[in-house]
């Protein structure tokens, strides 16, 4: 909404256009009336919009024809004065002042126009009948006034209308010539719809409606006032109420009829409330919220922010298998202007038997988007309407900036749930197979990922002492002499490399010595393939014997090339090291130490799918 709002008067001489504004200030008719009134301003406290409202008189004796125009371009809305009892001052107002502004405006922001006809107690007559054809002819024209500044008839209804008409303009919402909403106006009442459609049933049940009125008016609908409504619309449509719940073409007809009586300000009050500005986008104020971030600070998605998704999932998983087919994905992204997961989301995170996303595939994708693009998780929930069902002042309320990784280190604990491991090694080598296989898939579920919907990072849950936990997984390419920061930051380093290969450790041992040897990051080498035949290395160590000088684990052996899904104990260790990285290396070589962890993981798995199919049931 607007903060202000700007109002022009303009008009042939002699037609009262500074009388009205003097009988509005007043509250009486002025014994003697100046050429022009100054320009007044009226604080918000006193207008019924609580919006301050700036007055603006034109005269033709006073003013230029270039400070017209000026106050035409600053003007939010234009009051065209006539008198009623004369009819050359109608005559002006289409063939002078309606060229004139819209000569003066932009074709496509036209400022609305209110027709003002005064000096009503002059005549007995109403001048409609001859404005009538005049609102027909230019859709510009919000509405006429017929009003006597000497008598104060109707002089603040004129300055109200003028006020709504910039504060709840009609043309963004209807069309006249049509009698139906805009395009625009549909596309965002429906997102509002499915938002408000908690059970997306197609129809807004009374809880559901209760919940809508009390969002966007802050009070709930009686009983019989919620029957009343749905009696108009029953009466009206033949399908505009199913199962005594509200169907999308009974919500739309709705606000159709708000805006046909002259009540578009309820309309207005919906789409703000949902984050909608005059153009009918969603604000950027709205989307993307302020969140503080400093350095070596993580961002995640906190409790609620996780309940919030998991109702989402629960609403739009229609066959209740715990996984998303394409259809219920594209279902819940119709609120979305676009499709914001592409094919490699497949790829990212864990999908079924059939590749389609499960329910802990769907939570790892928005911790991920969450962990590397806080504001694109921001919006996406902002299109969902987070703030709205879970009554937050903002998305920002589903943030949690985690400590700075320092802090961490110093008290030798960490609260942070997601934990980034950047897996290097040279081309060939086997990291994206060792990404891939962190989601279940063995090498000849791999070979059928096509090229194009590969994907640099791979995200699952880990159990570490019990703790449930998300690891991060990021394929950097191997480009030894142009290694970012980004390449750099992360929590735990996997250095990889391809047994069957001779020259494929060198890298490995370069990248660690030119950029990890002095860093506190704890590194792991893993030697993958490890099914193949074991060829001597060209480097002037071997790789235990380089992992023995710089105090790192020993090699540790992985291959995806086996008939079941490969182990999950090797990831489990990745996300020890990334929790605990100020422990010994001989606490971390430690057998019992694993072996807890991994324990801890199996036992955690297990009991965490059997508790979320359990809760699926009750539901």
């Amino acid at each position: 909404m607007r903060k202000d709002v700007r109002i022009l008067l303009v008009g042939e001489p002699k037609v009262g256009k500074t009388s009205l504004i003097m009988s509005l200030v007043s509250e009486e008719f002025p014994d003697e009336v100046p050429r022009r009134a100054e320009e007044i301003t009226i604080p918000a406290d006193v207008t019924p919009e609580r919006v301050p409202t700036h007055i603006v008189d034109y005269s033709e004796a006073e003013q230029s024809d270039e400070q017209l125009y000026q106050e035409i371009s600053k003007a939010n809305v234009i009051c065209i004065v006539y008198s009623v009892n004369n009819k050359k001052s109608i005559e002006k107002v289409t063939s002078h002042w309606i060229p004139l502004i819209n000569d003066r405006t932009d074709k496509d922001s036209r400022v609305p126009l209110i027709l003002v006809g005064n000096k009503s107690d002059l005549v007995e007559h109403s001048s409609m009948e001859t404005i009538l054809p005049i609102m027909n002819q230019y859709q510009d024209i919000e509405t006429c006034v017929e009003c006597s500044a000497k008598n104060l008839k109707n002089i603040s209804e004129l300055f109200y209308y003028a006020q709504k008409a910039v504060l709840h303009p009609t043309g963004p919402l209807y069309c006249p010539e049509e009698k139906e909403l805009k395009p625009s106006c549909i596309k965002s009442l429906t997102r509002i719809f499915k938002v408000s459609d908690l059970d997306n049933d197609g129809i807004l049940n009374d809880n559901e409606l209760n919940f809508f009125q009390r969002t966007c008016f802050n009070t709930p609908l009686a009983p019989q006032a919620l029957e009343d409504v749905k009696n108009v619309v029953r009466r009206n449509m033949t399908d505009g109420v199913t199962d005594n719940g509200l169907s999308l073409k009974g919500f739309l007809f709705l606000h159709t009829l708000f805006i046909q009586r002259g009540r578009h300000e309820t309309t207005w009050t919906v789409l703000r409330r949902f984050g909608y500005d005059d153009d009918l986008e969603l604000t950027q104020e709205y989307l993307f919220p302020m969140v503080k971030i400093t350095p070596d600070c993580t961002t995640e998605l906190n409790h609620n922010a996780y309940l919030f998704l998991q109702s989402v999932f629960d609403k739009h998983d229609k066959d209740r298998d715990c996984a998303l087919s394409p259809e219920e994905v594209k279902d819940l992204f119709k609120v979305f202007p676009y499709m914001p997961w592409g094919p490699d989301v497949n790829h990212t995170v864990g999908t079924n038997e059939q590749g389609w996303i499960t329910y802990q595939g769907y939570l790892s994708q928005w911790t991920l988007t969450t962990y590397l693009d806080v504001q694109r998780s921001l919006e996406y929930l902002g299109y969902l309407g987070y703030s709205i069902i879970y009554e937050q002042e903002s998305q920002a309320a589903a943030i949690t900036v985690t400590r700075n990784k320092r802090i961490d280190l110093q008290k030798k604990q960490t609260q942070r749930s997601v934990f980034r491991c950047n897996v290097l090694g040279d081309r060939g080598s086997g990291k994206s197979g060792f990404l891939q296989a962190f989601l279940g898939k063995n090498l000849e579920g791999q070979r059928r990922i096509r090229e194009d919907h590969k994907s640099l990072y791979a995200i699952s849950t880990t159990y570490v002492y019990g703790q449930e936990k998300y690891l991060l997984l990021h394929e950097v390419m191997p480009d030894f002499d142009f290694l970012s920061e980004a390449d750099l930051a992360c929590d735990v380093v996997c250095l990889v490399y391809d047994i069957n290969n001779p020259r494929s450790f060198e890298y490995c041992a370069k990248v660690y010595k030119q950029y990890f040897i002095d860093s506190k990051t704890p590194c792991m080498v893993i030697a993958a393939k490890s099914d193949l035949h074991e060829v001597g290395q060209h480097y002037s160590l071997l790789p235990h014997e380089f992992c023995r000088k710089h105090k790192l684990h020993p090699p540790q052996p992985f291959t995806c090339s086996m008939t079941d899904a490969p182990s999950k104990d090797i990831y489990t260790r990745l996300t020890t090291m990334a929790m605990y990285p100020h422990m010994a290396q001989a606490d971390l070589k430690n057998s019992t130490f694993w072996l807890r962890a991994s324990v801890g993981a199996t036992v955690f798995a297990v009991l965490g799918f059997a508790m979320y199919r359990a809760l699926l049931k009750q539901r």
